[in-house]
């Protein structure tokens, strides 16, 4: 039987680009030889092009998102998505193939929207009882009153963009003079920012995602990081130690287990995610979620999946399949 053609899409258009190449080759190469014909597709603000091995570049049509190679045409019978940030993780991207009838590996394009929008996705959640920091908002134009955000979450407290991903436009801030210029730095990378309260306790990751037709908890990673925070350099320049499974009590555990599920449940999610919590209190407050998490070597999930004796192939496999619609009715 003649194999499925899978698109594997990377790149994108935000700072974490180079983090996502990453991430898809180490899917090309993991699926390589398996049981899908699979095809690089870089997506970048420049271009739109098939890469084959020997890195010579075809444009994608982006009517169909077919490509031609010589006399032959190539179309996809799925995409996995390996884009972090816009446009892959913001929904933009997959309404785009969702439109033109091609399944794919991450949630439906709504459900990216939401969850990229860090301010919406709290509002989505807050009311179900999940846990989070105290939040201030800002758009950009707004007026800046340093006090009015100090009264509301304190201090130390976090400046981010409100739309991006692998601690991109973040500052962890101390003073109230140092402020203004945490903003600034956040408004660079998205015109929304959210300033959120510090919770000082244990941080965990937690991997869950569609596997096998079911939803499924792969694992829990405790998170000690060297750096003032989880930021990008301990994220990909092993600044930080992660513990797969994670120490925890067992109340614990259940705990953020039940309320790892239950944010996949009610934002209904498909495909990867990986969502962070701190420990205040004994109880997890949600800080993050990622719905294209990272798939490299020092990445979280891959890390979470092996634990839990799931190789990569097994994991990148199953994702296609799932979208392909393997598995008839997901349970969650």
């Amino acid at each position: 039987m003649q194999k499925k053609n899978i698109a594997i899409v990377m790149g994108g258009y935000s700072s974490e680009y180079k983090i996502s190449l990453k991430s898809g080759n180490v899917v090309y190469n993991t699926l390589k030889n398996g049981n899908f014909e699979v095809h690089r597709i870089y997506i970048l603000q420049e271009k739109w092009v098939y890469v084959d091995d020997n890195n010579i570049e075809y444009p994608i049509n982006k009517h169909d998102f077919s490509v031609d190679i010589g006399t032959q045409t190539i179309r996809f019978d799925a995409v996995f998505n390996a884009i972090h940030g816009h446009p892959g993780e913001d929904g933009i991207l997959m309404s785009y193939f969702e439109l033109l009838g091609i399944p794919h590996t991450s949630s439906d394009s709504y459900q990216l929207a939401v969850t990229f929008n860090k301010r919406d996705c709290l509002a989505i959640l807050k009311p179900y009882g999940i846990r989070t920091a105290s939040s201030y908002y800002l758009n950009l134009g707004d007026p800046i009153n340093s006090k009015d955000i100090v009264d509301t979450v304190g201090l130390p407290c976090f400046v981010k963009a409100n739309k991006a991903g692998s601690s991109f436009g973040i500052t962890k801030v101390y003073k109230e003079t140092d402020l203004e210029k945490a903003i600034e730095i956040s408004f660079k990378e998205d015109d929304e920012i959210l300033i959120e309260s510090f919770l000082d306790g244990k941080e965990v990751s937690v991997g869950v995602i569609s596997y096998k037709g079911k939803t499924k908890l792969v694992g829990i990673t405790e998170i000690i990081t060297d750096n003032d925070f989880f930021d990008y350099e301990a994220k990909y320049q092993g600044k930080s130690k992660e513990i797969t499974p994670a120490q925890l009590s067992q109340e614990e555990e259940e705990k953020v287990k039940s309320t790892a599920l239950k944010v996949y449940k009610i934002l209904k999610m498909k495909g990867f995610t990986r969502t962070e919590y701190i420990f205040v209190n004994g109880e997890p407050h949600l800080l993050d979620i990622n719905t294209v998490p990272g798939l490299t070597g020092e990445s979280l999930l891959p890390q979470q999946a092996k634990h839990a004796g799931i190789s990569l192939r097994e994991l990148f496999e199953d994702a296609i399949k799932t979208a392909l619609g393997t598995y008839s009715k997901l349970e969650v």
